[in-house]
């Protein structure tokens, strides 16, 4: 069974997902205030959300990643600047998301999120150590 905040992150995942497609949303498509505004949260920081990964991602681009991966990275790297949940939680979370919604069988792409997400939450320490 999850915990009620992961059936947030993969419900508001979902969302991201859809929105990543459509590139709108529809306040009728939330269950819940709660998950309305950490998706509204997202997608109002994602310039920075999105050039925070893409400084973090070698050889690689966003727009490669697949649009499950696009998600889940980007819920972990808000939840990195914009909250104080332990980096260590948020990374396991990604993790264990990318297992059940994109690994493919293979256990390759929880391995390269996981690279990810690692050098982001190395980077926003940094950034953290030194703004202090």
């Amino acid at each position: 069974m999850h915990s009620r905040r992961r059936e947030l992150r993969i419900e508001v995942m979902k969302k991201l997902f859809e929105y990543s497609i459509k590139n709108e949303y529809n306040d009728d498509d939330f269950s819940s205030d709660e998950q309305k505004k950490f998706f509204l949260d997202i997608i109002n920081n994602l310039t920075k959300i999105d050039d925070v990964i893409s400084a973090n991602l070698v050889n690689y681009r966003l727009d490669r990643l697949s649009l499950i991966d696009q998600a889940i990275i980007r819920i972990a790297t808000f939840e990195m600047l914009f909250t104080n949940i332990e980096h260590r939680i948020i990374i396991n979370e990604a993790i264990e998301i990318t297992k059940e919604y994109s690994n493919l069988d293979d256990s390759k792409q929880h391995k390269f999120n996981n690279k990810v997400i690692d050098n982001i939450s190395k980077k926003v320490r940094e950034q953290t150590t030194n703004c202090i």
